[in-house]
């Protein structure tokens, strides 16, 4: 475990900075290519459900049955994966409505508003939901990769997907209500930063304590987190940008991409 310390670091990183990758998209393109998103958004929708059922949540079961029991276990691991979904939840049930990062936002519609101080808070609560949400995402790809680097790296990969169009979210209002493509950037890279933060988080406090039973736990609310994300953020957001379906085939490409990495790779 200890092996894989500075791959964990280095994925959650790499998974947080990209919605600074969706702030320069937004300035340095003219336009939002909708159906790049939408097969996107689908894929990595694909990638955490699949990973979630098929990987994470049999190996936090196999961990919670082995130390408590074949009963026991199977109850601690519904209760975690359950956990992890009621965990996300809250935290978007309070996360005020004006900064919502699921709001989505359009390359195109910077050349298309005028300066508005209002956005400036939105904007900003944007960024500070978004920072909000990738907290736990930094806990969850710093212990799946210590655990198991290849589904580490499917994870970090699929939340830096979904990061690109939250960081676009950021820019745009930010931009509009200061005209400043710098302000634009700092915050949305800076609202990335949370999930290293996570990930120090596990490190420091977490892992003293990640036994097997812990583990579990956490793997189990890993794959209830990952699959609340994709349910109620991702294919909602590909949808919106769908064209002809593309968010389905970018969901079933997810999944047979991870399929045929675990079979290779596992």
């Amino acid at each position: 475990m200890a092996e894989n310390l500075l791959l964990a670091f280095g994925l959650t990183l790499m998974a947080g900075l990209a919605t600074g990758i969706g702030s320069l998209l937004a300035f340095f393109t003219t336009r939002t290519n909708t159906k790049f998103l939408s097969i996107s958004l689908g894929f990595s929708a694909g990638v955490m459900i699949y990973v979630s059922m098929i990987e994470i949540f049999v190996k936090a079961k196999d961990a919670l049955v082995g130390e408590l029991g074949e009963v026991s276990g199977n109850w601690m691991t519904v209760a975690g994966f359950f956990g992890g979904m009621l965990l996300i939840a809250l935290i978007d049930k309070f996360i005020p409505k004006t900064g919502n990062p699921h709001e989505l936002k359009k390359v195109e519609e910077m050349n298309n508003q005028p300066q508005n101080q209002n956005l400036y808070r939105m904007g900003t609560f944007t960024a500070l939901a978004i920072a909000i949400h990738n907290f736990p995402e930094g806990i969850a790809t710093f212990t799946a990769t210590l655990q198991d680097p290849t589904i580490g790296i499917a994870i970090a990969v699929a939340i830096a997907i979904h990061n690109i169009p939250e960081g676009i979210a950021v820019s745009v209002p930010v931009y509009f209500a200061t005209g400043s493509k710098k302000k634009a950037f700092k915050l949305s890279f800076l609202s990335g930063l949370s999930e290293p933060i996570g990930a120090i988080f596990a490190y420091f406090i977490l892992m003293p304590y990640l036994n097997d039973i812990m583990f579990g736990v956490i793997f189990a609310a890993v794959a209830g987190i990952m699959v609340f994300i994709s349910l109620d953020e991702l294919l909602p957001a590909a949808k919106k940008y769908d064209e002809a379906h593309l968010s389905i085939y970018g969901l079933i490409g997810g999944m047979a991409v991870m399929a045929l990495s675990l079979l290779l790779f596992i």
